[in-house]
């Protein structure tokens, strides 16, 4: 089928790293561009974890769409569900085709909460939330504030997610919650994690342990949520290094759910093939596809060997933005993208740490002379109030 209309540029995701490549394409001159994007409300998502924490409101994270699309970019209003690199063609979910000279994926991801048997029914209700929805994200603070004892569990699924931090952030924030209320030493804390240690980068993950034990939080290493039954209030967790299942009973059960591709991208030509959650190939530097030049992918969707952060897509989109240029002009690609990544940790309700490292697991700190290693009041106030506006005005305009 011919195309209904053709682009020299054609983004796919109006989310972070969708706006940020837009806004700067637009600032270096590129006039034909559409993005595809169906939602009417774009979302700054790191902050929901302090809306789970009763910290901040969901209505704050969430802005109109149309008013975040760079002007003289067309917003296509609809869903992308197939791509055909070959042809250089993205089809919608209205039937309609989009033809294009250059191609940035930035879809994002999708929650898989029907991964786990009972997650999905639960969720929601009986004391079961996941920061990771806009709309139980102040369910959490909720179900949070209702508990006076028992036990609460936080889970982290195995594979790739969006900020590796969130899932023990709310589990910190709790904590802390109970102790200012007096109730902590009657409530157990368990955090449940797939991987060997509570965090990839060896230096922060010291800090985190001391923080976890100060909480008396019982951490699960190599271990993974596998079924839940919400009328009765009961978690199964899984040891990987054993294979023992073990119930456990709960008042209040925080899941962060499994998470891929999404669905119409996992057996596409540009998934990964070494991808088990069906994330897009793409060179680690260059973020260009390895077989169509064309093609450029950012963001959560990029099978990259790094955090999936906010922060990832700062540093990426200005990658992404030189080398379609130089690729248009025929040039070699000039920059570089290092695998930075950040994940501001918040550790309590006025504190936090900020880990920032690249693919190497090298510290790269943006502050210096800075400890934030140490829990600190300033990098809470940069969370809260700094961050937020370095997004709405600068990363989403192009300009940081």
């Amino acid at each position: 089928m011919a195309p209904v209309r053709h682009h020299q540029v054609v983004i796919v995701g109006g989310g972070t790293a969708g706006i940020s490549v837009a806004a700067r394409l637009r600032r270096a001159g590129v006039h034909d561009m559409a993005l595809i994007e169906p939602a009417e409300q774009h979302y700054y998502q790191p902050l929901w974890t302090l809306v789970g924490g009763g910290l901040a409101t969901a209505s704050e994270t969430a802005r109109p769409e149309r008013k975040l699309i760079p002007k003289g970019v067309t917003w296509i209003r609809d869903r992308a569900d197939g791509v055909d690199p070959d042809n250089r063609r993205v089809s919608l979910g209205s039937g309609e085709t989009v033809g294009y000279d250059q191609l940035v994926m930035a879809p994002g991801l999708q929650l898989d909460f029907g991964a786990v048997p009972g997650l999905a029914e639960s969720v929601g209700r009986r004391g079961v939330s996941s920061n990771y929805r806009y709309d139980l994200a102040p369910l959490t603070w909720d179900f949070i504030r209702a508990v006076r004892g028992g036990t609460a569990i936080f889970t982290m699924p195995a594979g790739p997610i969006k900020c590796g931090g969130a899932p023990q952030k709310i589990a910190y924030l709790a904590a802390d919650w109970w102790r200012r209320q007096g109730l902590l030493d009657g409530i157990r804390i368990i955090l449940v994690l797939p991987t060997a240690t509570i965090f990839s980068q060896p230096d922060w993950a010291k800090v985190l342990g001391r923080v976890a034990a100060d909480y008396g939080i019982e951490v699960r290493y190599e271990s993974q949520l596998v079924e839940v039954d919400g009328d009765s209030r009961q978690a199964v967790i899984l040891d990987n290094a054993s294979g023992t299942k073990e119930t456990v009973d709960y008042e209040l059960l925080h899941a962060v759910p499994p998470q891929s591709a999404p669905d119409w991208l996992k057996g596409s030509a540009l998934a990964d093939p070494e991808s088990p959650f069906g994330y897009l190939a793409v060179d680690r530097y260059t973020l260009q596809s390895p077989r169509w030049p064309e093609v450029f992918a950012l963001g959560d969707v990029a099978n990259l060997p790094t955090s999936k952060t906010g922060a990832a897509i700062r540093k990426q989109a200005p990658v992404v933005a030189t080398n379609l240029l130089a690729a248009r002009r025929g040039e070699p690609l000039p920059a570089r993208y290092d695998g930075y990544t950040s994940c501001p940790l918040v550790t309590a309700r006025n504190r936090m740490l900020l880990a920032e490292f690249d693919y190497q697991l090298k510290p790269t700190p943006s502050f210096p002379l800075i400890d934030t290693m140490k829990p600190r009041y300033d990098m809470w106030l940069l969370k809260r109030y700094g961050l937020p506006a370095m997004y709405w005005h600068g990363m989403l305009r192009g300009l940081a």
